[in-house]
């Protein structure tokens, strides 16, 4: 859940890359970070391992400031998807305020994918998050590659859930990577936007957060 400095006149948000291991999480923050441009934009950290490319998680800190005073700031985290780090998924999930599930769009993967979609829901609700009302951007990654579900086969059985429309990508080549964070900000905003009435005390709309966010210029469509 965002926390409310008030002292700081600062909103904090959290948002997580979920989803199975090697499907993408860390290459769609690695480019998120090359392309974003919003006024505080920290470094990337990234941990590791020969097994996974990130053990534990990825985190950058980003941000801008409203002519209200209030500064909003954001910190990525991506979690590993290994079923081993089941208790750090946990704890890198425990108070997000919005999630991004990145699958992995090759057929071979999709029992992974659903697995850890469910697994999802699971720890979500174990550490105190409403999954049916949890902020959740869905994208399929890895679309560059040879045997892959299809784009009508996931609109079949996508286009009826609550998660719909879904987002295609290929993040090595930057492709789909902003569309998903735009994604996941509109929707992110919502749920801030009832609980601190961002739009009436700030003035701050969803494209107002969503364009501060990916920096002026990096509106997607």
């Amino acid at each position: 859940m965002a926390e409310f400095d008030e002292e700081r006149n600062q909103l904090r948000i959290k948002l997580v890359y979920y989803g199975p291991a090697l499907s993408g999480k860390t290459t769609n923050l690695a480019a998120l970070h090359d392309l974003l441009q919003p006024d505080l934009k920290g470094d990337m950290m990234v941990l590791e391992t020969r097994n996974d490319r990130t053990l534990f998680f990825d985190l950058f800190p980003l941000g801008f400031e409203l002519p209200s005073g209030l500064t909003v700031t954001f910190k990525l985290y991506t979690v590993p998807g290994q079923v081993e780090h089941d208790s750090t998924r946990k704890a890198v999930l425990s108070r997000a305020d919005g999630v991004a599930f990145i699958a992995d769009s090759q057929r071979t993967q999709e029992q992974n994918n659903l697995e850890s979609f469910r697994n999802l829901s699971e720890n979500a609700n174990r550490v105190g998050l409403d999954f049916g009302s949890l902020p959740l951007a869905v994208q399929f990654n890895k679309r560059d590659l040879g045997d892959i579900v299809s784009k009508p086969d996931l609109v079949a059985r996508w286009q009826s859930s609550p998660w719909w429309p879904i987002k295609l990508a290929t993040a090595l080549e930057s492709k789909g990577v902003l569309e998903t964070f735009q994604l996941l900000l509109e929707r992110t905003w919502l749920a801030l936007d009832r609980e601190y009435a961002l739009g009436e005390h700030h003035g701050l709309d969803s494209a107002a957060f969503v364009r501060n966010a990916l920096g002026q210029n990096h509106v997607a469509s």
